[in-house]
């Protein structure tokens, strides 16, 4: 943690929504003048799509059909760390970008599911956002969570998870239903034991809850529309929380425990322009005044 430079880490896995959230940071960076800088988890995967290709084959021949991005060795987390640690010390770190499409091609000038060569993040920022996989890790050596102020979890029940996963990889990236099924079965163990733990260090959780039948997420016609949700938005330490504030803003919500406020659905982008505008700017405030 650091008062001078601040940093928020948004974790959650492939399809839950963390790119959702990051807008709304986005939104809130803009309005209150704050310049942020940005790191994705994707960054940090260790290998590129076509190397990722050959090492699963590999894993695959001697028997490990669980290889994936979702665990630690698959992953630069010692850099991730790394840089983590630099930027709450001095305000800078090195990071890069992995390129997914096309149209993030055009933009860098290399090929899909590359990286971009490693660079320093922009001088002179307010405050640090990640937004990926591993943003609360403590595992062994590795220990990002010490260094975020604010870790946020984005954590739908799992059939949504995979509803969102599975439509927007066959939309967004051609794949087919079985494809994504086969990835979704590779990557269990990993969730279990490295994505899950992740959400008992985060200090705020927003889980999506369909009130439709997603039994079998894997003939879903359409994801359940945020009127057809309830978001579960848990604190982990509720105190200095305004739920009454919060309550009479997002009307229909309610507390369901003394850390838990459930809300309708489409007040979710609402909810977090409440909940995270506040955390943002005690920490801008934190720091100016260290400064």
């Amino acid at each position: 943690m650091s008062v001078k430079h601040p940093i928020i880490s948004v974790t959650g896995s492939s399809g839950a929504g963390t790119t959702s959230v990051r807008n709304i940071f986005e939104q809130i960076f803009r309005r209150e003048h704050i310049k942020p800088a940005y790191i994705e988890g994707d960054a940090f995967h260790r290998y590129d799509r076509a190397e990722m290709k050959l090492r699963m084959a590999e894993a695959e021949k001697t028997g490990n059909n669980h290889f994936s991005h979702f665990g630690l060795n698959e992953n630069l987390l010692e850099n991730l760390q790394a840089t983590f640690r630099n930027y709450s010390e001095s305000g800078t770190g090195l990071t890069r970008h992995y390129i997914h499409d096309e149209k993030e091609a055009a933009i860098h000038g290399a090929q899909p599911g590359t990286f971009t060569e490693w660079e320093q993040l922009p001088a002179y920022t307010d405050i640090l956002l990640y937004e990926g996989l591993h943003g609360a890790v403590v595992h062994g050596d590795i220990d990002i969570a010490q260094y975020a102020d604010v870790k946020i979890g984005v954590v739908p029940v799992l059939n949504l998870e995979w509803i969102q996963k599975i439509h927007r990889d066959r939309s967004g990236r051609s794949y087919t239903t079985e494809q994504v099924m086969e990835t979704i079965l590779r990557r269990m163990p990993d969730y279990v034991h490295y994505i899950c733990p992740q959400f008992t260090q985060t200090d705020i959780n927003f889980q999506r809850v369909p009130t439709v039948d997603t039994s079998n997420p894997f003939i879903a016609r359409w994801i359940p529309t945020a009127d057809e949700s309830i978001v579960v938005v848990r604190f982990r330490n509720p105190h200095g929380i305004d739920f009454p504030y919060l309550l009479s803003m997002l009307h229909n919500s309610f507390m369901s425990r003394a850390n838990s406020i459930a809300i309708p659905g489409n007040k979710f982008d609402l909810a977090m322009q409440l909940i995270l505008t506040p955390v943002i700017m005690q920490l801008i405030e934190r720091r100016n005044r260290a400064k």
